[in-house]
This record gives structure tokens, sequence and C-alpha cells, in this order.
């Protein structure tokens, strides 16, 4: 069952309309907000990014389909925070406790924030499985594109990339397994691929057929041929 977060090369959603230099880095101010909050209610350590994606993905999808981009970036946080124990209902609705909060001394401090995010998340991790394919080597993409550790979970291959043939274009090294990772069943870290489709493997009536998209997969989503 296509699940409704997984749009990419879907017909009859329109076309992709890309933004000029000029346009704001964010429509609304409180875009910014949003985004900010997301990114220090993470700084908490309640949750990994794999967790953050995931949540925003279990919208229903009445509410996927109707929120804007930061809309869904807010809502998940507040399931995330209630979900995890760090806020109750009533925290959200101003009706919580006035006390000091347990995870205060985590809060990140605006002196600490440019530090933070030059530093990033790393998800390149040493050891791990071993290489199965090289450079050059046709593969195909694993049919069905769900998770095959939780049903319904979190996934990194596209619908529209199922079963489609392709060939390596590089090895990246081992990274965190996201499939894994969202669930809290460890990072699990495989191989990741830079994996070449055409444009005529993904979709029946291409524009261009010998146009190329290139998918960062893991070693998992990918058979040999």
């Amino acid at each position: 069952m296509t699940r409704v977060h997984d749009m990419g090369g879907r017909f009859g959603d329109g076309p992709v309309e890309p933004g000029s230099e000029d346009d704001p880095v964010f429509a609304e101010e409180w875009h910014a907000r949003a985004l900010a909050l997301t990114l220090a209610a993470g700084a908490l350590g309640q949750w990994n990014i794999d967790i953050s994606r995931h949540a925003r993905e279990r919208l229903s999808p009445k509410d996927y389909t109707r929120f804007s981009y930061y809309e869904k970036w807010i809502s998940a946080l507040a399931d995330l925070l209630v979900e995890r124990g760090v806020l109750t209902e009533d925290d959200l609705r101003e009706a919580g406790s006035a006390e000091k909060h347990p995870l205060a001394d985590r809060a990140m401090k605006a002196e600490s924030v440019a530090g933070v995010l030059a530093r990033g998340g790393p998800a390149d991790r040493e050891g791990g499985l071993k290489p199965r394919f090289s450079t050059g080597q046709a593969v195909r993409a694993v049919v069905p594109s769900d998770s095959a550790l939780v049903a319904g979970g979190h996934t990194r291959l596209p619908r529209y990339a199922a079963g489609a043939l392709g060939y390596i274009l590089r090895l990246h090294g081992n990274h965190v397994l996201p499939d894994s990772n969202a669930h809290g069943l460890g990072e699990a870290p495989e191989p990741l691929y830079a994996v070449k489709f055409h444009a005529r493997e993904l979709w029946a009536h291409p524009e261009h057929p010998d146009d190329e998209v290139v998918l960062d997969l893991w070693q998992s989503y990918l058979e040999p041929i």
C-alpha cells in the first residue's frame, strides 16, 4: 500500500516549481521558529533524526495532505514530545506544571547553536557489513520498498525505485541504517551506495528516457542482477 508521504515521481501531483534566488529563506516568520524549535528539541537527546523523520511520515493522511511543510514539522514534533514523555498534552496547552523540567539543563543555549550546527550529525560509521557490490555493477532495487524490519516502518527506498534496474556509481562507506535506527533497533550500519537509474527504468512515460536519477541506497535495498 502506497504511503501518503512517498510522493516522489507520483503522477498527478503537478510539476515541481523551483524557487528563485530572491525568495526569502523562510516565507513566514513562524517557519524559522518551527525549524529552530525542532532542532532545539532534538538536542535534548530523546530521539534521533530517523525517529524524527518517521514521526512526520506517521501523520494522518488527512493532515499530511493539508498541512504545509512546516506545519508537518511542528505537528510531528508535538507528537514526539508527548510520545517520549518530554511534555504532556497539558503542557502543550500551557496548562502543565511550572516546575523546572528534568531536561532543562540539557537545553541548547544560544551561544552553542553555531557550533552544534557546524558539527552536524554524521551518519558514517566504522565497521558494519562488508560491501557486496562494486562500482559499475548492475543491481535491482528490492520489491516491495517497505521496511523489512518493521511493518509500516521507516525506509529510505522510494516507492518509484522498487524493482528498477540501476548501476553502482559510488560506495559511500558504511552508514547508519534508517530502517533500524528509526525504531530504536540500533544503528545497524551497512554500506551505502550512489546508484544510477535511467528515467525509462523508473517511469512508464518519461519526458527524457535517458535522463539519469542518482539515489543513495543502503545495501539491503539492493539485489544483484
